[in-house]
Formats: structure tokens, sequence, C-alpha cells
């Protein structure tokens, strides 16, 4: 919902102020990160947490448009990011990578999501089910790892595999969207589901 709020920075498609905070009451906003940390962590942000191929090309035309003028808003961030970054026919906007990187550290979103999921595994009583919807390949990964663990046995002190896991893993592979909803909801279209059974 809050990528439909151009008030609170997400978007590419409305401009608004370059803030991306889930929580509006924490410290740092996209706003910071864009005009106050090094290139190189900027860098190293778009890298591993976009996964954009230009992250240099990125990190290098944000420092460079920034020593002129200050980074305000989501359309001066998208606009810098397209001029640097080579469209290549993609389908989706050149600047995306680069604002997903973005949301992700202003959030904290990676850790977050691994302390929900082992706190609900926690919390999920026998012949109870857990599912997880993730967006991207850095969040499906983490809750592929976490569910693949989950149902392994537990490991002795020598670190053997003994006994019987607590949970089954229900979904070896993700469970993704049809043709036919990614059509009535496009934001379908990257969503991966797996399932968890404790036993």
């Amino acid at each position: 919902m809050q990528f439909d709020q151009k008030e609170r920075g997400f978007s590419l498609k409305h401009d608004g102020p370059l803030d991306m905070r889930m929580d509006p009451t924490t410290d740092t906003s996209a706003k910071e990160i864009v005009n106050e940390w090094s290139e190189k962590d900027l860098g190293d942000c778009i890298r591993e947490f976009g996964e954009e191929s230009f992250w240099r090309k990125a990190a290098r035309a944000i420092v460079d448009a920034r020593r002129k003028k200050k980074i305000e808003t989501t359309k001066e961030l998208a606009d810098i990011v397209m001029s640097a970054i080579p469209q290549r026919g993609k389908k989706i906007h050149p600047a995306t990578q680069v604002f997903q990187a973005l949301r992700v550290c202003v959030n904290r979103e990676l850790e977050s999501l691994e302390d929900a999921i082992k706190q609900a595994l926690g919390l999920l009583k026998k012949g109870g089910i857990m599912g997880a919807i993730s967006f991207h390949s850095l969040e499906d990964r983490i809750v592929k790892n976490i569910f693949r663990e989950a149902a392994q046995p537990p490991r002795d002190m020598r670190g053997k595999r003994t006994g019987q896991s607590g949970f089954a893993n229900l979904t070896k592979k993700p469970i993704t969207p049809r043709l036919r909803e990614t059509r009535t909801n496009r934001r379908a279209r990257s969503a991966k589901m797996r399932f968890l059974q404790r036993l």
C-alpha cells in the first residue's frame, strides 16, 4: 500500500519526497543514504540489495549529481539513475533495482524478515502451517534456506544429523502466480510462496 502513497517516497511512478521508511518514526531515510553515504557504501548497497549489474555507474552518478544539488525527490533520483544505467530493452524502469536496494537498506528488510520467520517458527503449533510470500530473490533465498534447515533433522555435538525434524517443507519449489493472476495484478508477477508445517 505504501507504494501507492507518493508522500512515502517508494514509487517510481509518482514524484514524492525521498523517504522509503516503512516506519516513519525511524531515523534513516533514503534521502540521508543518497545524500550522505560514500560512493563505496552506496555502491555496496546497490550491488548487494538491488543486485544491479551497473551498481558502480549508479553510485557514481548519484554522487556526481548531489555535488551540484541535494537530491530531494524520487523523480530526481530516478532521472539520475536512468541517465547512468542503459535500458537495454528492460521491461522494468532502469531505477527499479536501485530503489529496491535503498528500500531494503532503509528498513533493514532482510534482517527483519529473517527474525520474523524464526520467531514465527517458534510460535507454530503442532500441525500448524506457515506460509511466506517473497517478492525478490534475496527474500526468497532467506525463506528457502530457513525452511530447508528447519526441515532437516537436528545435529549432534559432532555435527551429524540425528533423529527426526520437527518440520516438513511442503514446497520444495516455490508456488508462483499464473499468467491470469499477473494480468489482473501486476504486483504478483514476482511473488514466490513457500509453506512449512510443524509435525
